[in-house]
């Protein structure tokens, strides 16, 4: 008996040890209400790390020391989320956390402003994203005092999220090491100057993903793909590759498919692995004095993941300067498909050399063969023509570390499509 009293005071020691966990601010449509008449905010950090994965703790205790758990030599990730208008928990949020913690040892601090996010009244929201920034400011002093480094921190904002992160990168006059964007907020942002939005000085690399148009159906779902591509990009082995461009319409005509300028690089990598072109893309802003704009094309399932090639053709006849070519591949399962986006490519205008981008839905490991079809302009248009071609070269641009296959001397029909069977190329002689 007094064994069994003794093994129940033990456990009641334990359970009063272990504190509860933090849990995230659960509002409803009535704190929205409420907001209308008695406007509240408040900022609750969540920290996270691999030892406490499923139970949130906080940064600071009652004392203002530093919780255990948080090693300041490591990288903090600080994810703060948007307008919530019915105050309800991110959907996004568990599998967020789950997901950077398996990427890496890192804290991991969600930034709970539901407080201030749950309104009818946007604009209220938008203005307190300045107050959520301040208080973060002084949290953050307080960090730095205990040892913790700007240039490890990465803020990652969804939505108004992206702007608080961007008035904290202007507290700290730009020197965090990185500030991540997930669909930033257009209503009240969009063509505002830098101090009034979130902006490329505000951190040492910024880094931002627009899927959404914003304006006036910013609450809708696909405001948050952004988010889902981002996670994507952690979760799958998918290079989702993009590509440096002035327009949309000239990404799709094939005009910014060259990738050499990023050196021993391929283009830029959309999401988390953003950060490998971090010097890269610093070079090409400060030569050209203005921030990287990038494209992409993106599957509408998760998770999202689309394979981009380049057809490079050189031809000889100077009669095909007014043509076009469309191509598909063939694998060596018999497997064929043609490119989603790109079926044709632009009129050559007297160039030699062409490149057509292809967009696939499946990855093509072991091609065997290449169905190219060329047609002629309405007005040369000749069925028993030939037409010559020096070289073509089908290259993986989401996996350029792949050898680039190779065909030479090529006799093409007009609109008759021919199977070629490629090798691997052979090194210039130099």
């Amino acid at each position: 008996m007094r064994v069994y009293i003794f093994l129940c005071l033990m456990c009641w020691v334990r359970s009063e040890n272990k504190r509860p966990c933090l849990e995230f601010s659960q509002l409803s449509v009535k704190d929205s209400f409420r907001d209308l008449f008695i406007p509240r905010i408040e900022t609750i950090l969540m920290m996270y790390t691999r030892n406490n994965l499923n139970c949130a703790e906080p940064l600071f205790e009652h004392n203002n020391s530093l919780n255990v758990n948080f090693d300041t030599q490591k990288k903090t990730v600080w994810l703060i989320h948007g307008y919530r208008p019915v105050g309800s928990i991110p959907s996004w949020l568990q599998n967020f956390l789950r997901i950077l913690l398996n990427e890496e040892d890192m804290n991991v601090i969600v930034v709970d402003w539901n407080r201030g996010a749950t309104t009818f009244i946007y604009s209220r929201a938008v203005k307190n994203t300045r107050k959520v920034a301040a208080s973060l400011s002084g949290h953050i002093k307080n960090l730095l005092k205990h040892g913790a480094s700007l240039d490890n921190f990465h803020f990652i904002g969804v939505s108004l999220g992206a702007h608080i992160s961007g008035f904290v990168g202007k507290i700290f006059h730009g020197q965090l090491g990185r500030i991540t964007g997930l669909d930033p907020a257009g209503p009240r942002f969009s063509r505002k100057p830098p101090y009034s939005r979130l902006d490329y000085t505000d951190a040492k690399f910024v880094d931002v993903i627009h899927s959404d148009s914003n304006g006036i159906e910013f609450i809708k779902c696909d405001h948050q793909r952004a988010v889902h591509l981002f996670m994507a990009s952690l979760e799958t082995n998918c290079n989702f590759i993009s590509f440096p461009c002035q327009s949309y319409k000239d990404y799709k005509n094939s005009l910014c498919v060259d990738c050499g300028s990023f050196k021993d690089k391929s283009c830029p990598w959309l999401g988390y692995q953003a950060k490998l072109f971090k010097d890269v893309l610093k070079e090409r802003m400060e030569e050209r004095s203005f921030k990287t704009t990038v494209f992409l094309d993106t599957s509408g399932t998760y998770p999202f993941c689309t394979y981009y090639f380049v057809l490079s053709i050189i031809v000889l006849d100077k009669t095909m300067t007014d043509g076009s070519f469309s191509f598909k591949l063939l694998n060596q399962l018999g497997m064929i498909e043609e490119p989603r986006l790109y079926k044709k490519n632009k009129p050559f205008y007297k160039l030699q050399e062409v490149k057509i981008l292809a967009q696939f839905y499946n990855d093509f490991v072991n091609i065997s063969s290449i169905g190219l079809t060329y047609f002629q302009s309405s007005n040369l248009q000749c069925s028993t023509c030939t037409y010559k071609i020096q070289s073509l070269m089908l290259k993986s641009l989401t996996y350029p570390e792949r050898p680039p296959l190779c065909r030479y001397n090529i006799e093409l029909k007009e609109r008759e499509e021919v199977f070629l069977n490629p090798n691997t190329c052979t090194p210039k002689k130099t």
